[in-house]
């Protein structure tokens, strides 16, 4: 017998949910490495992003500058990834995008 995937469910339920595109930037202060936030947003979150741009030097393994990132998110998923950027003390902020589409 084939389980239903719990995974699947879940993202059935979100696709129903209003979802705004948002510009978030992020200030990498070195506590976390790049590739484990960007790991970590889709993972974790399940939150499709395209890098815009990305200004990031290591020192000593650790990550510092900062990432542009363009999400279409919904409201509840954006508070978790909120909540879990001030957790780990990144200081972050976003820019509703809106996209002028002509006729």
């Amino acid at each position: 017998m084939i389980a239903p995937n719990v995974n699947m469910q879940i993202l059935n339920s979100k696709i129903s949910l209003p979802k705004k595109e948002l510009i978030l930037e992020i200030e990498l202060n070195g506590k976390m490495k790049f590739e484990q936030l960007m790991n970590t947003i889709y993972n974790q979150f399940g939150i499709c992003h395209r890098v815009l741009s990305a200004n990031v030097e290591y020192v000593n393994g650790r990550s510092f500058g900062s990432v542009q990132l363009y999400i279409n998110v919904s409201s509840e998923d954006y508070d978790a990834l909120e909540l879990y950027l001030n957790k780990n003390k990144l200081l972050s902020t976003t820019v509703e995008y809106v996209c002028r589409k002509y006729l």
